[in-house]
């Protein structure tokens, strides 16, 4: 099997009996245990269960039965993501042992859709990170330096679909953990609106800014992905209740320079000021520069509020954090402390436990915001400029169809250069966060490399549920150049 062979020629395959659903998914298992030990991209391997469904897949295919848009394609999914193979740790101490009774709504569309899960991949802990660094299963490498970080909180995921492992993955983004991850290791990551995408069996971090989204080498493939998971779920209330677009559409387009010669794309200057990288600065205008060659009207925007987004970031999540992880505690599930002396100890000690270091602090600044006597203070504020920032984005959407600029401030940074200095991590987030606090679709898509082989991405923000024109902007740039095809050298 090549290994830039997109999912949508595996499932034709598969559909058509050119290949077998178990020969794709044998090699996709072989391949991530090859590259597992280097760059610890996942959490569990999951052989048996996945040459069962293959098997069942082969089997439904020769019985004349309809095999679904995915047939027999490989898919490894974030390990906060909850699935009833296998255990649902996210990547924490805490929930080291804890196997889910249910599958996530994701998993559910993925199985009808006939996709083969074949892995879980290794996450910053309960999502919390932007290096996947934090894991309690250890650092994810990058397959293009393994010196270097990976990106975060869906580091695993990212890997998995840069090395060619498998061909799609979901995430998880609440402030840009499918963006950065994407953009550090060379490949399509894209965020939907918020309620595109159910969240139900998605473990919660920020229950406001949460939002499951892929993975994908090709524009077409995401879109494909997308397609089978986006919908409105009834076990999910913010799920959003719209009719669906067939988003293949857009990623399919033969010539998408048409859809580009009529785009308004707004450049933010607060996204090109001081602590950009100079080498992302260069990349990021050249592929904006591809789009203005095609025809495309650049006009410079202002998003006056993007220097409050970390903080109201960290504020808002983290105060969600707090809420959310409360519930394990050594009582309702979760690690319990072998040899409790009293109830108080009982809660101490388990948490203490079974959670990092990374988690305790945002539980902590969380818990400080939400208290009394600081929750005007600082919470309800951030809620106020939360709405400014959304204001922002409105007031530009007036102007322009789509806003780009870069992801991260850096390529890939070293792993442990910002480990023992949090708000230079948090810095890390300070182009992403300001989707999520406004719900907004964005994407990732590789547009080049530094001088010493690290990937960069553009990142494209749109109007909420727009998420075809992100998908059109991806199709174009990956007829521009080779960026998205190469695989990192990890043999």
């Amino acid at each position: 099997m090549s290994l830039n062979q997109s999912a949508t020629q595996i499932a034709s395959d598969v559909a058509s009996r050119l290949r077998s659903a178990v020969d794709v998914c044998a090699a996709a298992l072989s391949r991530a245990e090859a590259v597992n030990p280097r760059l610890n991209a996942f959490t569990q391997i999951l052989r048996h269960e996945a040459l069962c469904r293959a098997r069942q897949i082969d089997a439904a295919i020769a019985r004349g039965e309809a095999p679904g848009p995915l047939a027999g394609v490989p898919i490894a999914l974030k390990d906060n993501i909850c699935t009833r193979i296998g255990h649902t740790t996210c990547a924490s101490r805490m929930l080291e042992s804890y196997r889910s009774p249910y599958d996530a709504t994701v998993v559910q569309r993925l199985e009808r859709a006939g996709a083969v899960i074949v892995a879980k991949t290794n996450l910053d802990e309960f999502a919390m990170g932007s290096s996947t660094e934090n894991s309690a299963f250890g650092v994810v490498r990058n397959p293009w330096s393994p010196d270097r970080v990976a990106g975060g909180s869906s580091g695993g995921s990212a890997v998995a679909v840069a090395t060619r492992t498998v061909p799609l993955a979901l995430g998880s983004d609440t402030g840009g953990s499918i963006r950065l991850p994407a953009s550090f290791s060379g490949v399509i990551g894209l965020k939907p609106t918020y309620g595109r995408v159910s969240r139900y069996g998605l473990v919660a971090y920020g229950s406001s800014l949460d939002q499951i989204g892929p993975f994908a080498t090709y524009a077409a493939d995401a879109a494909l992905l997308l397609s089978v998971i986006a919908g409105r779920d009834p076990n999910d209330a913010t799920s959003a209740d719209r009719a669906e677009s067939d988003f293949s559409a857009a990623a399919r387009d033969v010539d998408p320079a048409h859809a580009i010669r009529k785009l308004r794309i707004g450049i933010p200057r607060e996204f090109f000021a001081d602590g950009l990288d100079p080498v992302v600065r260069d990349q990021v205008e050249k592929a904006i520069c591809e789009y203005r060659a095609a025809g495309a009207h650049l006009v410079e925007i202002a998003l006056p509020h993007t220097k409050y987004c970390v903080a109201t970031y960290y504020l808002i999540a983290t105060a969600e954090a707090s809420s959310n992880l409360a519930r394990f505690d050594g009582v309702h599930y979760g690690h319990r402390t072998p040899a409790p002396r009293d109830i108080h100890h009982l809660y101490s000690a388990s948490r203490d436990e079974g959670l990092g270091t990374e988690v305790k602090r945002r539980i902590m600044l969380g818990t400080f915001a939400l208290s009394a006597g600081y929750a005007d203070a600082f919470y309800q504020q951030a809620l106020r400029v939360r709405r400014l920032i959304r204001d922002d984005y409105s007031q530009a959407f007036g102007q322009v169809d789509v806003i780009m600029g870069p992801v991260a401030p850096s390529t890939a940074f070293r792993i442990g250069e910002k480990a023992d200095d949090p708000l230079q991590m948090y810095l890390a987030d300070v182009y992403t966060t300001s989707a999520n606090l406004a719900g907004l679709p964005a994407i990732s898509i590789p547009c080049g490399f530094s001088a010493s082989g690290l990937p960069v991405g553009l990142q494209v923000i749109a109007p909420a549920f727009e998420e075809a024109r992100l998908l059109s902007a991806a199709r174009f740039l990956e007829q521009r150049g080779d960026w998205h095809s190469r695989i990192p050298p990890i043999e």
